[in-house]
């Protein structure tokens, strides 16, 4: 098992996929440690789900890395930055660090290599969606929409809904593009039944 260092960013909401793209503003000093650490080695942020409350909080085994890709520097210190998913990684272990950001030995998870869905499954997951963003007042220009690949689609849904964080680490842990798909179309019904303030999944 080949294994590497990864600098993490506890962020309960924020999914990342690999080939997707996540905008972050950076305002924590630890976190801006954190960046002005990544920029100057290998530009890699490791995201993850905190899976409790606490300081420093329990986290989800499953993440993904995420490379800045662009950065803008505020007068303050503060970022705005632009992370590209990398790879899905597994926490093996934290480690002790005296630096002010936490950091891990991880190993990173093989994609699945299915990327595609049936004709009936895109078809539910469109019609889902559109039913979805109704129920909400979210605009979307469906034409862009309808021109995304399987993958981009379905990823890029599980990372802007705004479900619960065990929801969301689901997501995140499906198996496969079809699994993922499918979860996705069950959370929008449940959540569009009852509202994101008063229902949960665990």
């Amino acid at each position: 098992m080949t294994t590497t260092r990864l600098s993490i960013f506890p962020l309960g909401g924020a999914l990342l996929f690999p080939d997707m793209h996540l905008p972050l503003h950076i305002f924590e000093p630890r976190y801006r440690a954190m960046v002005s650490d990544a920029l100057a080695r290998d530009r890699r942020i490791g995201m993850v789900q905190p899976r409790g409350p606490g300081d420093p909080p329990p986290l989800f085994e499953l993440g993904c890395v995420g490379r800045i890709v662009d950065v803008e520097a505020l007068e303050d210190g503060r970022y705005d930055i632009v992370l590209e998913g990398v790879s899905l990684f597994r926490i093996v272990r934290e480690l002790d660090v005296t630096t002010p950001f936490r950091q891990v030995e991880a190993e990173m998870v093989e994609p699945s290599g299915d990327t595609t869905l049936s004709l009936g499954m895109r078809a539910s997951i469109e019609i889902e969606s559109r039913r979805f963003a109704d129920q909400h007042g979210y605009a979307v220009d469906w034409e862009a929409v309808t021109r995304l690949d399987d993958e981009s689609l379905v990823n890029g849904i599980a990372q802007i809904a705004p479900f619960d964080i065990a929801s969301k680490q689901a997501l995140l842990e499906a198996p496969s593009i079809d699994d993922r798909a499918e979860l996705l179309i069950q959370l929008m019904q449940f959540f569009g039944r009852h509202g994101q303030d008063d229902a949960t999944l665990q």
